[in-house]
Order: structure tokens, then C-alpha cells, then sequence
């Protein structure tokens, strides 16, 4: 009951308060909604959107972009982190490069990937995928490389394979970590796409967020972030759904 509360009511209580507070603050200073639109009107604006098809459009657009780029990125991530942890030679020649490859802003890149890949979905996928990659490469080398001595020792006496040592401890063993990997992907798999909308796509919440400001339609621009706000909510609670459902052999944890 306890747990309840604190998890669901205040929260909730917490949004209410803020809501009633920015409304108030709105009407009572009498702020265009040029500037900031009261929380009503945000509303109004959304569902009125959302009633008349405006919207569902765009948002799966992102969604399709979010999900592929978190695929692509975080397969490729796995992958690399797992190579990384097994051989130190390619830890050594590869490590450099993919810190370049990260500390470069992808908003920066955003124009080159317009002129090799087009306009449309894939620039924004690619975009979203090398984001995505980091995170889960990192987690997963951190992950492998914290198993147990001692159970690592066992299976060597054992006379276990590589393989066989990589699938039945080391990848059992860094489950949490690499899971925790794959929900910071899936915060930055949006975050990737709407920021790849802004550049030259023509469908996409980020799309809208632009082609709002262009009108100085702000309601708008809050009723566009305000379904990223809920997408990013949901796609994470999934996300941790998933990871309890995948831990519970171990307990919850390993």
C-alpha cells in the first residue's frame, strides 16, 4: 500500500500541482500563448490534433525511427561490446576509434547523412543508431568484464569453452548491466529521432516541432512535446517490464 502511494499518487499529486500552478501563473499574468500557452490550451490543442488524424502520422513516424535506430545501434553495440571483452587486441584497435566516433556531435553530422542517405526516414535512423550504439557497447564490455573471479575460475578448471563460458556465465552474469544499457538506449533512441527530424524530414513529431515554430504556433510545439513526454514514458515502462520479465529466473536480479 505504501509502495502504491509513493509510486503512483504523488507523482500524480506532483503533476496536478505543477499543471494548476503554470495554469494559474498563465492566466494571472496574462501571458500571450505566443510565449507560453496555459496547460488547457496545450490540451485542447493535442486532442484536437490527435481527434482529427493530424498527429498519429508523425508520431509513428518517430516511433518507427526510434525503434529501428535502437535496433541497428544497439545490436551493432552488443555485438562490439561482447568482441571488446573477448579479445583484448581488438579492444586495443578499436577502442580509440569508437570514442572519436562519439565525442563528434551527431547534430553535426545530420547535413552528411541528408547528402549520402536522402531525406526520409534514413538519415534519422542512422542518426538514432549511433547514438544508440555507445551506451550498450560500454555496458556490456563494463558488464563482461565484472564477472566473478571465482566462478570464472571454476569454469576454466572445468575445462569450459570460450563460448561456452561467454553464453553460460558472463552473459547471465551481465544481464543487469547490459538491460540497464538498453533502457538508456531506448531514452537516447528518442531523444536521436526527433533531433534527426529536425533536419529536413518531413514527417515526425521533430518535423512538427519545426514546422510550429515556423507558424508561431506554440500550442502546437507543447502539444508535439508533449506526446514525445508520453512516448519516452511508456517506451521506458515497457522497457522495464521486459527487463523484470527476463530477470525473474534469477530472482529479480543475479
Amino acid at each position: 500500500m505504501k509502495s502504491t502511494l509513493s509510486t503512483r499518487v504523488l507523482p500524480a499529486a506532483l503533476l496536478v500541482v505543477l499543471l494548476g500552478g503554470w495554469e494559474l501563473a498563465v492566466r494571472q499574468a496574462d501571458i500571450s500563448a505566443l510565449v507560453l500557452p496555459a496547460p488547457s490550451a496545450v490540451v485542447q490543442t493535442l486532442w484536437m490534433t490527435l481527434s482529427t488524424g493530424y498527429l498519429w502520422p508523425h508520431i509513428g513516424a518517430t516511433l518507427a525511427e526510434m525503434l529501428l535506430g535502437l535496433l541497428l545501434g544497439g545490436v551493432a553495440g552488443l555485438a562490439m561490446g561482447i568482441a571488446l571483452s573477448e579479445s583484448s587486441l581488438l579492444d586495443r584497435m578499436f577502442k580509440p576509434y569508437v570514442i572519436v566516433s562519439q565525442v563528434v556531435p551527431k547534430l553535426a553530422l545530420a547535413p552528411l547523412f541528408v547528402l549520402w542517405f536522402g531525406f526520409g526516414i534514413a538519415p534519422t535512423v542512422v542518426m538514432t543508431a549511433l547514438i544508440c550504439f555507445f551506451p550498450l557497447m560500454e555496458n556490456t564490455l563494463t558488464s563482461l568484464r565484472q564477472v566473478d573471479p571465482n566462478r570464472l575460475q571454476l569454469f576454466r578448471m572445468l575445462g569450459a569453452s570460450r563460448l561456452q563460458t561467454l553464453t553460460r556465465l558472463k552473459l547471465p552474469s551481465g544481464l543487469p548491466g547490459i538491460l540497464a544499457g538498453w533502457r538508456v538506449a531506448l531514452v537516447l533512441a528518442l531523444v536521436g529521432a526527433v533531433v534527426g527530424e529536425f533536419i529536413g524530414a518531413s514527417r515526425g513529431l521533430g518535423a512538427v516541432i519545426i514546422a510550429a515554430q515556423g507558424m508561431m504556433d506554440t500550442p502546437l510545439m507543447f502539444a508535439a512535446l508533449t506526446a514525445i513526454a508520453v512516448m519516452g514514458l511508456v517506451s521506458y515502462q515497457a522497457m522495464l517490464m521486459i527487463e523484470r520479465r527476463l530477470l525473474r529466473p534469477y530472482g529479480g536480479h543475479l
